[in-house]
This record gives structure tokens, C-alpha cells and sequence, in this order.
């Protein structure tokens, strides 16, 4: 099965680091990372788990969970995870599933036979509180995520969620929106008071609303 934006993502149950976790319920009403690793102690995807734990709180800000995967056991994890602690200076502080079976990372299509045979590739899903795929991004083994660009797509979906804008390229929170085009210029300025600026008929930008 592949994934596809819009799609409601399968539900799962599956032991982790910090015991069997039956995925809907253990999401609830949050928004959900969810991001797989080829394997236990490889070097780039250390740097990656320290790096999440040390950006908690600005998940926690979005309500937004974290949920790690690699295809080695429990055992190997709670191992890797003291590796973690004490070379990135930080407390991993979020379940690594232990997909042994390799149950999640097929029912997510985390596995790329061309890329590496059986092990999973550095997927990200990023999945909202209806359990809706929002975002996926796919790296190759060899480069490590940029997860303040995660962050930034993470503030831009839930803006767009509650207001009629769109991000435009390079946006970070604070900065400057597009009015969608499905609203004429005229109801634009209605909706939007703090102004809106028309550069061309279909580009109208506006202050981002909530801020």
C-alpha cells in the first residue's frame, strides 16, 4: 500500500521502548512525527534522536508527539538510547518502536528494496489529530533530517488549517501569507484587517492572522 497525502494512516500495535504501544490510542488527539531508521546504532540517525529530544518542547508547543521506528528489537534499543544520552548531552524522551517484524514499516511503505534491501529508509510522516497523512519526506541513509524544517511545515499546516492563507516559499512563523485564491480580492480585505497587499490578481499577501 502506498501512502498518499489526505490518506487516513493504518493503525497499528507494536512494542517500543517504552512498552507496547497501540498507535491510534496512544496518539489520541494529537498531531504525530512519525520517522524511521535504518538500524540501531548508525552514526547519522544518533545525531537525529538526540537532536528530537533536544526540540520536545517545541513539539509539545504544536501538540505534536514524537514516534521513532528502527527494525532492531527492545533490547537494542534501550542500549542505543544510553548511547544517545551521553553523546548528544540529552535524555531521549520519546518511544523508538522496535518494528522487529517489520509490520509498520510495510504497512507505511518505510522499506525501498533499491535503496536498501531490507532495512527502512528515513521516512517522515507527519499525521494530525484525525489521523490524516499530512506530509511525507523521504531521505536517503546518508543525509540526516533537517527537523526545524519539520517544525516550520508543522506551524504552516496548522495555520493553514484554521485560516484561509497559504505559506509561501522560505515562510517561518511571523513572516507574511498568501490569500488563497479562492477568495476575491474585496472579501479578502474583509477577512484580513490587518491589510492585504495585491502584487498580482492571483498573489495577494496578507500578515500571517494569528500573530
Amino acid at each position: 500500500m502506498t501512502l498518499q497525502l489526505g490518506d487516513q494512516v493504518p493503525d497499528f500495535t507494536q512494542a517500543s521502548s517504552q512498552g507496547e504501544i497501540s498507535f491510534y490510542d496512544w496518539a489520541g488527539d494529537s498531531w504525530v512525527v512519525l520517522f524511521s531508521h535504518p538500524a540501531d546504532y548508525t552514526p547519522v540517525c544518533t545525531t537525529e534522536l538526540g537532536t528530537v529530544a533536544s526540540l520536545k518542547s517545541e513539539f509539545d508547543k504544536r501538540n505534536v508527539k514524537i514516534l521513532a521506528l528502527s527494525v532492531d528489537g527492545v533490547e537494542s534499543h534501550q542500549g542505543w538510547i544510553q548511547d544517545i544520552n551521553e553523546t548528544q548531552n540529552t535524555q531521549v524522551n520519546y518511544p523508538i518502536l522496535a518494528d522487529e517484524d517489520r509490520k509498520v514499516a510495510d504497512l507505511y511503505g518505510m522499506i525501498h528494496p533499491n535503496s536498501l534491501n531490507n532495512l527502512t529508509v528515513r521516512s517522515v510522516f507527519i499525521i494530525d489529530s484525525n489521523k490524516k497523512l499530512r506530509l511525507t519526506i523521504t531521505y536517503p541513509a546518508s543525509t540526516g533530517r533537517n527537523f526545524d524544517e519539520i517544525l516550520r511545515v508543522i506551524d504552516s499546516l496548522q495555520l493553514t488549517d484554521n485560516y484561509q492563507v497559504a505559506t509561501p516559499a522560505n515562510w517561518q512563523d511571523g513572516g507574511d501569507c498568501v490569500v488563497v485564491p479562492s477568495i476575491p480580492t474585496e472579501e479578502a480585505k474583509q477577512k484580513f484587517p490587518k491589510g492585504v497587499t495585491e502584487i498580482k490578481p492571483y498573489l495577494r499577501m496578507t500578515p500571517q492572522p494569528n500573530k
